[in-house]
């Protein structure tokens, strides 16, 4: 199980790098967005009477907030990544939310969601986070 813990982190590291690169390209196109719109006017394929002005000028703010979110998302992902590498028990349990959080980013998000949750829930793992604490199948109360 300890090369899938250190497959987890590293997975979840690579993933998240990603996203922040996704990101930084999302802050560099608010950035750029009002001069793409006045190159499309000017070059005729955009009529300036066909999409109101109002969405234009809260496109950029849009793209900033959505950026942003995957940066604070991706910063503590990788955070915890990193933490999981090295046995911390909030770090487990911070990727195990960040996991859950991910299945919904098909279709590699989900994989490694469902990857990083096994993994983190498995008993072993668990028993190896918490070296003390004994792991006992829970039974259904009949």
């Amino acid at each position: 199980m300890e090369k899938h813990i250190s497959l987890v982190g590293i997975l979840n590291i690579v993933y998240r790098s990603l996203v922040l690169l996704g990101a930084g390209v999302l802050f560099a196109l608010a950035a750029v967005f009002g001069h793409l719109i006045d190159a499309l006017v000017r070059s005729g394929a955009l009529e300036p009477d066909e999409v109101p002005i109002e969405i234009f000028n809260i496109a950029p703010i849009i793209l900033c907030l959505v950026a942003t979110i995957m940066v604070v998302v991706s910063v503590v992902a990788i955070v915890g990544a990193v933490g999981v590498m090295h046995k911390r028990e909030w770090a487990r349990v911070l990727l195990l939310v960040i996991s859950f959080l991910g299945l919904v980013r098909v279709p590699l998000g989900t994989i490694l969601g469902v990857y990083s949750i096994w993994v983190l829930l498995n008993d072993e793992t668990i028993k190896q986070f918490n070296p003390g604490v004994s792991v006992q199948a829970v039974s259904p109360v009949i």
